[in-house]
């Protein structure tokens, strides 16, 4: 018997009639659609060299029960894409915002020359779902039978691949074909409530996770967006673009800037690559919008890489101060030793 799925979860509608926050969500479990994310497919003999000799993170360590954040880079070490990879049985996904999906795509194509790799663009084959709140862990123990708790650690079972995400709340990304959303709703659609994708980035966010959209390219190296922090680097692993740029910042000198949380007071989310400035007659420029998204409180939450001499200087973004979570500061402040 073939299940009717409701239009804004087979993305047949937008889910714009969707509450961004529901009511009492901070008790309940959130279930989104995350349409602004697209899938890379890498498949051939060559495929996981191919993407070690690209990406920062050590892609060897990428399997069925794990994914990784990593970075493509260009030679000067300036990030081009983040992307959670991960493998689907014998597939290599990598995951990135849908805006940079064919700039990514094009980039590493160059690359391919002989190597026996196909990249294709899997995102119109395959659902992308965020679940968030208290107990999904338990819930998803109870529809697949074990759910990974570990940070990025993956399973895949009955054609719906899991994926914990880092975060205080419990939250996991399920990645399936039409075949297996079928399955899986009726064992979801009574413990869920739904929500647009407005809610799985505002957990984004608060885990800290940096993201680079097409607005954003060769805006920042690693560091600057906290990707070591993050287990997105590999400091072990052979060459890649740009790992030496990288690995000299790691060794010899410490970061200029650093990745924080903040909170400002307007109307809409300011896009990636936004400009925040010292708030004084010169307007110097304090640091840059990485992502950012409404808050329930009513106010804008967001990521911004951060000059650290400017972090104590009050700071502003379209004409509002700005609140900085400075607590989450690496021991590093010095500017020495830094790219420009």
């Amino acid at each position: 018997m073939q299940t009717t799925l409701p239009g804004w979860l087979s993305g047949h509608e937008d889910d714009n009639q969707l509450p961004d926050f529901p009511a009492h969500a901070d008790t309940q479990r959130l279930l989104c659609r995350l349409d602004q994310l697209g899938l890379i497919e890498v498949t051939g003999d060559d495929s996981r060299s191919f993407l070690q000799n690209m990406l920062s993170n050590d892609v060897r360590q990428v399997s069925m029960d794990s994914a990784q954040l990593t970075s493509l880079c260009t030679p000067k070490g300036r990030m081009l894409a983040i992307l959670v990879a991960l493998q689907r049985y014998d597939k290599l996904l990598l995951q990135l915002p849908k805006d940079n999906l064919l700039p990514t795509i094009k980039r590493l194509q160059l690359f391919v020359l002989r190597s026996k790799v196909t990249l294709s663009d899997v995102s119109d084959q395959l659902h992308c779902l965020g679940l968030i709140g208290p107990s999904s862990d338990e819930l998803l123990d109870h529809i697949l039978g074990n759910a990974p708790r570990n940070r990025f650690g993956s399973l895949t079972r009955d054609g719906i691949t899991v994926i914990r995400h880092p975060g205080d709340t419990p939250r996991y990304q399920l990645i399936c074909d039409d075949a297996s959303l079928e399955m899986l709703w009726p064992k979801l659609q009574s413990q869920v409530i739904p929500a647009r994708g407005t809610a799985w980035e505002l957990t984004e966010i608060q885990a800290g996770i940096p993201s680079v959209y097409e607005s954003s390219r060769e805006h920042f190296v690693p560091q600057w967006a906290n990707l070591d922090l993050l287990d997105g680097v590999s400091f072990k692993k052979g060459c890649y673009p740009g790992q030496e740029v990288v690995a000299r910042l790691h060794y010899l000198g410490k970061p200029n800037r650093r990745m924080l949380a903040g909170r400002v007071a307007l109307e809409t989310p300011p896009p990636p690559g936004m400009t925040l400035h010292v708030n004084d007659e010169g307007q110097q420029e304090a640091g840059e919008i990485v992502r950012a998204s409404h808050h329930p409180d009513g106010d804008i939450a967001f990521l911004a890489v951060m000059r650290l001499s400017m972090v104590k200087k009050p700071i502003q973004i379209g004409g509002q101060p700005v609140w900085l979570d400075t607590s989450s500061l690496p021991p590093e402040t010095e500017d020495t030793g830094a790219p420009h």
